[in-house]
């Protein structure tokens, strides 16, 4: 049974956020013969949707109104969920970003619809969609199938591959007017502060993550697990305790109240391991772990683990990848 699936595509500033090419990925591996459509608003909207189909989609709905410069879930859900009605869609999808969340759950309320959050995996079998998603803090993976039409679904950071960019690759392209007006949106956006000015790698994003935790005992102990994260060009985390202590900003926090991370690898330096941080890192693909203590729950989910002092293990490992690196 064909799958008619709407992508929305978060456009920051006129670049298309990665998650939601991996939720378009995701999108055409359970399509079926049924068409693929990206949803672009905003700056540089049409040269997104080009990229879109470039990357798989069919056909792309754009919108350039003002209202939709700048981000506010209410007048991107209200067009959302007009597209999704206007052409008979059997799925929206976003990425599982905060965004994607904002907006996912307006739209299941606006439709009527089913959602289906932060899924890892999905697949297409007898006309009907599985999702597997994490549940219990990550400690156990749920399938589950929407009961009916329109379903909503938001897909993790870095569970579906990017397909690779077809520029032959020929799609529809239509414009399409806002649903509401400026004076009918309820918030305005006064200020935006962007977080990492100073050059730091997206959780999100990154391939590899290096974090710290309360066996750094205090801010200066990050330095040498900083210095490891700069040597392999990865992301600097950090657990809970970390930021409560005030040794490293909120923006760094890996875990149930910080950012759920899939990375290719993820050190864990003097993290113990409690479930509120394995809930937002347990789908990595490689899980290395440095504590003094040898029975310390992070060694359980670890592949690899080192029983020894953060201090001494950090600088060794930087040093040996600088001279294997080059650096």
């Amino acid at each position: 049974m064909a799958n008619n699936i709407l992508v929305w595509i978060e456009n920051y500033k006129g670049h298309a956020a990665a998650i939601s090419h991996e939720a378009l990925s995701a999108a055409t591996s359970i399509a079926d013969s049924g068409t693929v459509s990206a949803a672009v608003f905003g700056a540089q909207a049409e040269e997104l949707a080009k990229q879109a189909i470039a990357l798989g989609a069919n056909k792309a709905f754009v919108c350039t109104d003002a209202s939709l410069e700048d981000f506010r879930p209410e007048p991107v859900a209200a067009l959302l969920a007009k597209i999704a009605q206007d052409n008979s869609v059997d799925v929206v999808m976003t990425g599982a970003s905060t965004r994607g969340h904002d907006v996912s759950g307006a739209l299941a309320v606006a439709l009527n619809a089913a959602a289906i959050a932060d899924v890892t995996a999905l697949e297409l079998k007898d006309g009907t969609i599985s999702a597997t998603r994490p549940v219990y803090a990550g400690k156990l993976m749920a399938t589950v199938a929407p009961a009916g039409k329109p379903a909503i679904i938001t897909t993790r950071s870095r569970a579906f591959p990017v397909a690779e960019e077809d520029a032959s690759r020929a799609g529809e392209i239509s414009s399409v007017d806002a649903v509401w007006s400026e004076d009918a949106i309820a918030s305005k956006q006064t200020e935006f502060v962007t977080e990492g000015g100073d050059g730091d790698i997206s959780l999100g994003d990154a391939r590899i993550i290096v974090s710290g935790g309360r066996g750094v005992g205090g801010p200066e102990g990050f330095a040498p697990v900083a210095e490891l994260a700069k040597t392999l060009g990865a992301a600097l985390g950090a657990s809970r305790a970390a930021v409560d202590a005030g040794w490293i900003p909120y923006k760094h926090q890996v875990g149930q109240t910080g950012k759920t991370v899939s990375p290719d690898l993820y050190i864990a330096c003097g993290i113990s391991g409690a479930i509120q941080h394995q809930a937002g890192m347990r789908t990595a693909k490689l899980i290395v772990a440095i504590n003094t203590d040898p029975e310390a729950p992070i060694f359980k989910l670890a592949r690899y683990g080192v029983a020894r002092d953060l201090f001494e293990i950090c600088p060794a490992l930087t040093a040996e990848f600088k001279k294997r690196l080059g650096k």
